[in-house]
């Protein structure tokens, strides 16, 4: 089945969609004006029409610029210390209730842009995570109908500057800096993967070196569960983002610790979601 991409095929040109299928990556025309996130996610829950990849342009991956699978989410939500091995290797206990957070729509990039490491920090850790992409406004979800608001899934990189999430007991300062939550490329509908994306293998590999890899199955919180939790809470939308959190792994928790440096390479891999994959630079003023 095709996954989905939001991309630039000329620089400085509107924003496309487009669909890989198979080998190839085929252009399925520009994104209308205002680029509405329920248009796109309309798109996506109706499988791409045949029509539309039968005359799309066949277009080269490596010349086009990709955008992140949502424009620019409403909501990006975050779960912490999601995997049991995760929360050990920090010292921590598995939380009772998820510990939640959010991160603004500025801190996020798309596949193959730079993820930055900023002057202030050069503790700049990954975290390789699925992304929970939102298809229609829900509220007080059960987990029998909860997975009906799920559009679909993408691989997310919770890149973190350690030293600053460490400063407070909220770790919103170290989750929000410029250029350090790489999400995408391909937005893959749904239906097309277990439920849940559970079952799912998930790593990060860091020059080449796996670094995490573990399964979506071993996530504490399903989501299903989260999403039950969020929408007691508040009103889920269409093209909010959840992030299920990471495995164990992590830079900070090894001996020594491994940082993200500029000039490395940071890949995000999840089964049947896809290959997510950012250099590291510095930030320049």
């Amino acid at each position: 089945m095709p996954k989905f991409a939001r991309i630039v095929t000329v620089a400085g040109g509107p924003a496309h969609w487009a669909a890989q299928q198979g080998n190839d990556l085929i252009d399925l025309g520009p994104v209308p004006v205002g680029d509405d996130p329920a248009a796109w996610l309309q798109l996506l829950g109706n499988g791409a029409p045949a029509a539309a990849l039968a005359r799309g342009e066949r277009l080269d991956a490596t010349a086009v610029q990709w955008l992140t699978p949502v424009p620019r989410p409403g909501k990006v939500i975050c779960l912490g210390l999601n995997y049991s091995a995760h929360a050990a290797e920090g010292g921590n206990a598995a939380p009772e209730y998820p510990a939640f957070f959010m991160r603004g729509a500025t801190s996020l990039i798309a596949h193959q842009a730079s993820l930055v490491r900023p002057h202030v920090s050069d503790k700049l850790d990954f975290e390789a995570e699925l992304a929970v992409v939102i298809g229609r406004r829900a509220r007080h979800l059960t987990e029998d109908n909860a997975l009906q608001a799920v559009a679909g899934y993408a691989c997310f990189n919770d890149g973190t500057l350690r030293d600053y999430q460490r400063r407070t007991a909220q770790w919103t300062i170290g989750k929000n800096f410029d250029g350090t939550g790489a999400f995408g490329p391909w937005l893959v509908p749904a239906a097309d993967l277990p439920p849940g994306a559970s079952g799912l293998k998930i790593e990060s590999r860091l020059n080449g070196r796996v670094m995490q890899s573990d399964n979506t199955s071993h996530m504490i919180v399903t989501v299903a569960q989260a999403l039950v939790l969020l929408s007691e809470v508040l009103t889920l939308e269409p093209g909010d983002v959840i992030a299920m959190g990471t495995p164990a792994g992590v830079g900070y928790a090894r001996n020594p610790p491994v940082w993200m440096q500029p000039g490395d390479r940071i890949e995000i891999e999840i089964d049947g979601v896809g290959l997510l994959s950012n250099p590291i630079a510095q930030e320049t003023k």
